[in-house]
């Protein structure tokens, strides 16, 4: 029996319509061999945990530039608790000051990408924290 393919659902919340990186993050994790959700453009938190739930994700990334970041991931996180799906992994990447990105992996988010990470980062993280489960 071969190994499970990992499943990734990549976001884009709230009104930025800006999705290249997400694009290329969502392609980069596809081309290395992983399952990819890409959900489009204006989704809510909400969406975005019954898209995750429904398609049975190992992981959640949302790419985030509105300066939303405070609001959407405790959004997320606290949804995922809520559906006891808190095992899903939630990465993202995206414009978050740094004074944020460590309050934000304090509450739960497992990582965050700054823009001009190489995706290669990204797909070693998750098969390292999906793979080594």
């Amino acid at each position: 029996m071969g190994k499970k393919r990992i499943r990734v659902l990549i976001a884009k919340p709230g009104l930025d319509g800006h999705d290249r990186g997400a694009k290329v993050v969502a392609r980069a994790l596809r081309d290395a061999g992983m399952e990819v959700i890409y959900t489009g453009l204006r989704q809510t938190p909400e969406m975005i945990v019954t898209a995750a739930l429904q398609e049975g994700a190992d992981a959640i990334g949302i790419s985030i530039l509105s300066g939303a970041h405070m609001h959407v991931f405790p959004e997320v996180l606290r949804l995922l608790e809520e559906n006891e799906a808190g095992d899903i992994i939630l990465f993202g990447g995206g414009i978050i000051p740094d004074d944020d990105v460590k309050g934000l992996l304090e509450s739960g988010v497992a990582a965050l990408f700054p823009p001009g990470t190489d995706t290669g980062d990204i797909v070693r993280f998750l098969e390292e924290r999906i793979s080594g489960e």
